[in-house]
Parts: structure tokens; sequence; C-alpha cells
């Protein structure tokens, strides 16, 4: 993790109130301090870190993506029609799936680029058309039996004592250290800081500005199929009405993890903690067993007005030091 000052300020918070609330839950509900409860977190949202992750290098850009949530169900129904209806080899349909993703995310990208229209507009439209497209495929709800996958959905990898994990926690967990990497360790990654920070210095500085940006549409395009991929293998189904939402689960954990909406500030490891959180308070009102489900969204919000404030403390540092790429 970064060390503390006014810009790593929500993060260290998002951090401690993780820890807060696994604590309260140990104390609260037996059963709950264990290294299970912990991974199934993770087991739970594989596919949410995955999107996620997407969503912070758009928003780490300056730019925001709608259509995440819409590109996952769109996903879940492309390939479980081609594994179930067409008999088509997993791999295959994986394979395209994702490309599918890259491109979408990408042509959404070069229309935002080319023809400067904001990026609200551009992936709200998104949304909708992947989503009309998934009751193009089937109105109804497409069962996966397919034996690949269902295997896959089985499988449960141990971690000893801890206890066990999905392959899809493994490819989640390779996702975010590839992530990491690429924030913070390539040319890629500082361009994006630059143009979140400020897109005129980064092209006076001779950056790739558009190619940077229609690169993080179809990074988020590919992590949204993948994420997709997870999902269906998760529900061992394909459905247009998955993932409703998800988009704003997205934002809301890359939020709390600490990034700024307006781009230039954030780290990706942040993401993980704002997915964690996310996690924990619908495990918390799991165990509790009296709340409805609704309170999640209640507690979601609550959170994310208290980051929006610590957001406008750090906005108002960012601009006092100048967009700077984290070490």
């Amino acid at each position: 993790m970064p060390r503390l000052n006014a810009q790593t300020l929500p993060s260290w918070v998002a951090v401690l109130l993780f820890v807060a609330m696994f604590a309260a839950g140990s104390f609260a509900y037996r059963g709950f301090f264990s290294g299970q409860v912990l991974l199934n977190l993770l087991i739970d949202n594989a596919f949410l870190l995955v999107v996620a992750i997407g969503m912070t290098f758009v928003i780490l850009s300056g730019g925001i993506d709608l259509s995440v949530g819409s590109v996952v169900a769109l996903t879940t129904m492309v390939l479980a029609w081609g594994v179930e209806r067409a008999q088509l080899p997993p791999l295959l349909m994986i394979t395209l799936v994702l490309a599918g993703g890259t491109l979408f995310g990408a042509a959404m990208g070069f229309v935002i680029q080319t023809f400067q229209i904001p990026a609200f507009i551009v992936t709200l439209a998104g949304m909708f058309l992947a989503r009309g497209l998934c009751y193009l495929i089937s109105i109804d709800s497409i069962a996966i039996s397919e034996p690949t996958l269902t295997a896959w959905s089985q499988a449960r990898l141990p971690l000893g004592g801890l206890g066990e994990v999905s392959p899809g926690v493994v490819v989640a967990a390779l996702v975010l250290a590839a992530a990491v990497w690429l924030a913070h360790g390539t040319p890629f990654g500082r361009a994006v800081y630059a143009v979140g920070g400020n897109e005129r210095s980064a092209l006076l500085m001779g950056l790739p500005v558009a190619r940077t940006r229609i690169a993080v549409y179809a990074l988020s395009g590919a992590c949204s199929a993948l994420g997709g991929v997870l999902f269906a293998i998760y529900t061992l189904s394909g459905y247009g009405l998955h993932a409703q939402g998800l988009e704003l689960d997205a934002i809301a954990a890359t939020v709390i993890g600490g990034a700024l909406l307006t781009g230039g500030v954030g780290y990706v490891m942040g993401t993980l903690t704002g997915v964690l959180m996310l996690g924990v308070i619908q495990t918390l009102i799991s165990f509790d067993g009296t709340l409805s489900s609704w309170w999640t969204r209640i507690v979601i919000g609550a959170l994310l007005g208290v980051f929006c404030v610590l957001q406008r403390g750090m906005e108002l540092a960012h601009r006092g030091r100048g967009a700077g790429v984290p070490g």
C-alpha cells in the first residue's frame, strides 16, 4: 500500500473500515472469524473484482464506463448460447467473448476520442445496446450444463488451514497482479495517470492521449467480458437480467478504494479493498439474518457519501500539488 498522505487517505480509511467491519462481525457472530469466510468474499465477488479493475483504469483516465454490467450479461448469454445451443467448445466461446468485449470497449473509446462525446453518453448507449442484444439471443435464462464449465464451477483449490477457493479467485488474483504492474510499472500506466490528471499537459508532454483513451476502454471491455465469463461459470447460466446495477457496484468499489472520480489519482490495490468492503457488508447482513438485503445498498450509499467528502479534500490536495503518478 502507498504511504499515508492527503491523496492516499481514502485508501487507508477503506482498509481500516474493512478491518473494523470484519472484526465487528467476528465478535458479533459465531463462525464469522475464519479463513473460509474471508475467502468466500473473494469467491462470491471474483467477477466484480475483475470488472472493477477495468473500471479503475477508466476512472484513472478521467472517464466513466456505464456499460460494464450489460457487457457482463451479454457475455453470459453468448457463452451459454454457444455451449448449450450451438454446441461449440467452451474454450472457443470464451476466446470469442473476450475478443468481442475488447472490441466493444475499443469502439466506445474510439467514438469518445474521435468525436469528443462525453463518456457518460457513449457508454450509456453501449449499456442499452449490450442489454438489448441479450434479448435478441433469448428472453429466457439459458442454463449451462456443459461438463467442462460445470466442473470449473464446482472445483475448489485448497489453501491449507485457510480453506479453499474457486478457480475464479485465481483468475481474479492474476488479473489484479497484472493490473498493478500495468498501472504502476509501465509507460501505459503512467500515460493513464497523466491523461486523467491533466489531458492538455499530457498532450504537451507528447504522450499518446488518443491511443491511451481507446486502450483504456478496450481494457475495460475485456475485463467486463472476463467478468461475464466468471459470472456465467459462478451461476451456470446466461440471462439478460444478470448483473443489473453492476456498473454502480464497480464504480462504488473503485471510489471506496480511493480513486478520484475526476481522474489522475488512485491505486489498483485500493479497488480490491473496495470490493472486499462491499462483500463484507453483504456477509454481515447475511449472518444477521433479520435485515433486508436492501440494507446492503443503504450502507454502501452511506459509505459513498463519506468517501465523496474525503474525495473532495483529496481533490483539493491534488489541485494544490498537481497530478502525479504513484511510485
